[in-house]
């Protein structure tokens, strides 16, 4: 192996991470917590929804939502 392309190799081989790093595009993450069921909460998602949707944050493309529900057991 010559030395151009030993050093070639090595400075993909150190570039690839960060090109790999550069691919992966994690979401902002909202965490949406409540003491009720899911089905007692219907009409207010959808509007919880709409209201990211109109400040541009979409569910699954521009932002992740976490949701955790109590059941009524508080």
């Amino acid at each position: 192996m010559r030395r151009r392309e030993f050093i070639a190799l090595i400075s993909g081989a150190a570039a690839w991470p960060l090109a790999a790093q550069a691919q992966l595009r994690t979401l902002p993450v909202i965490g949406f917590v409540d003491s009720r069921s899911i089905e007692t909460m219907g009409n207010r998602l959808r509007g919880f929804r709409r209201g990211l949707e109109e400040g541009g944050y979409i569910e699954g493309q521009s932002v992740a939502i976490e949701y955790r529900w109590g059941e009524n057991r508080i």
